[in-house]
């Protein structure tokens, strides 16, 4: 099951004694179940912000952002990992499951599973401080996996891994997905990784975001991310990114 989301005329201004900062204003945006929608933006249009409304971490907003049908069970995938460093990687797992309510075997089970998903068989006892950056970010998808959501939040989770290690989990991310349809949205600055997983990429405009302009994706999966046609999808963002 996926999450259908509505975002109209949303706003939102931060208060501080510098002055109020708006980080979005008029902002609308219609996401169909099972969707793959990426949004990308320059720094401080808002991106994050909209994510957090969509988390429900933000409840201090104008205009509306509905999820019809109910309120979807997510999981948000940050840039860094947030990992607990005094449990394992299963345990990092499994104990969101157990707070979901799931008995500590059964918990242990699906851990084990969704570590062997994102690659990390072999690594279930092993301690965040003994895992590299990239395999801590797989802990964390795994973590975000887990719980099957029905609405995954993703903001920028590979931005901080050196490129080698992205496209290796780009290229999981891409496999899990196709497996398993959620609604998916999922931030980035990174227009080739846009067009990599996207059905559609909506650009924001600089601050106060706004959606500036959609590029639909219509090219079949699974995708190269170096692929030609990826490419092309790349470029038309960037000219998109240009129009302000």
């Amino acid at each position: 099951m996926s999450a259908r989301l509505r975002f109209e005329n949303v706003s939102k201004t931060f208060h501080s004694t510098y002055g109020d900062v708006t980080a979005l204003a008029e902002f609308d945006l219609s996401i169909d179940p099972g969707e793959f929608v990426v949004v990308v933006g320059p720094s401080g249009c808002g991106k994050s912000t909209m994510l957090h409304i969509a988390a429900g971490l933000d409840t201090q907003y104008g205009g509306i952002f509905e999820a019809p049908g109910g309120k979807p069970r997510s999981a948000y995938l940050f840039q860094t990992p947030r990992l607990l460093p005094w449990l394992t990687a299963e345990d990092n797992v499994s104990f969101v499951l157990q707070s979901r309510g799931l008995s500590r075997l059964k918990s242990s089970q699906v851990a084990q599973e969704y570590l062997q998903t994102v690659g990390l068989g072999g690594s279930e006892r092993v301690f965040p401080n003994h895992l590299s950056g990239g395999m801590q970010q797989r802990v964390a998808l795994a973590r975000a996996l887990a719980v099957q959501p029905e609405l995954l939040l993703m903001d920028e989770p590979f931005g901080a891994l050196d490129e080698l290690t992205a496209r290796r989990l780009r290229t999981e991310l891409a496999q899990v997905c196709l497996a398993q349809q959620r609604t998916i949205l999922f931030v980035t600055h990174n227009v080739t990784e846009a067009a990599f997983f996207a059905d559609r990429v909506v650009v924001m405009s600089p601050r106060p975001g706004r959606v500036l302009a959609e590029v639909p994706v219509h090219l079949p999966r699974p995708r190269g991310y170096d692929d030609p046609s990826v490419t092309a999808v790349a470029h038309d963002i960037v000219s998109k990114l240009q129009l302000e």
